[in-house]
């Protein structure tokens, strides 16, 4: 769904901003009040303000930046999510500043429909902006093209990595072994025996096709090739 043109009758969306950032919160408070087919309802600074904002108005539309106080991390999702459950029909737009795989997977997960994940930089051009409160405001979704091509990109990484032949049980055990611990350590925080450890240890050097050399020699090769292929948590 695109921006009507000018003179075409359409619904109008209620909308509640959120951004901790004054010059986003202008830029978007300006932008949204004089556009057509939208009634911009409240502007928020911070989580809590938006949430009240929310049991006011009942807005169509919530458009919120990530991370905003009181917690500063991923505000806007964890809002997001709760609104999934207490406002099915309610349309949430998020805003950021990073093409971040994680955030998208997040705001997606139960389902896309009446969710949009942009980037900021994009909304310089408000009609993306407004097409995408429209389309969550039908029920649609919307992903940053940035954001689908990072993902795509993470997606090959890992069908590439040589660690998708493992195990789930085999990464749980890497993992164990990259922090340095001894096969007796991994065991006991596992709950395994040794036995099945040194089993497990000896199907991930297989699989990650590290020849019999010294045991030491290996392990840190494996625990090398476990933090050059997977992401900082």
């Amino acid at each position: 769904m695109s921006r009507p043109p000018p003179g075409t009758d359409v619904a109008t969306v209620s909308v509640v901003i959120a951004d901790d950032s004054y010059v986003m919160r202008e830029f978007l408070a300006a932008a949204l009040s004089t556009a057509d087919g939208i009634e911009l309802q409240a502007v928020c600074v911070n989580g809590s303000e938006l949430e009240a904002a929310v049991e006011t108005w009942t807005p169509d539309v919530v458009v919120t930046d990530i991370r905003m106080p009181p917690t500063g991390t991923d505000e806007g999702l964890q809002i997001a999510g709760r609104l999934r459950d207490e406002h099915p029909d309610m349309g949430v737009v998020v805003l950021s500043q990073y093409a971040e795989p994680a955030y998208a997977l997040a705001l997606f997960d139960g389902g896309s429909a009446r969710r949009a994940y942009l980037l900021k930089e994009r909304i310089r051009n408000l009609d993306e902006l407004l097409e995408a409160i429209h389309r969550v405001a039908d029920g649609g979704s919307v992903v940053d093209p940035a954001v689908v091509d990072v993902l795509i990109e993470a997606r090959s990484r890992s069908a590439q990595s040589k660690l998708a032949e493992l195990t789930p049980r085999e990464r749980e055990l890497l993992a164990q072994l990259a922090t340095g611990k001894s096969n007796g350590a991994i065991a006991e925080s596992l709950f395994l025996t040794k036995r099945a450890v040194e089993k497990h240890v000896n199907s991930i050097f297989s699989k990650l096709n590290l020849p019999e050399d010294e045991d030491v020699s290996r392990r840190v090769k494996a625990t090398l090739i476990y933090l050059a292929e997977t992401e900082p948590d």
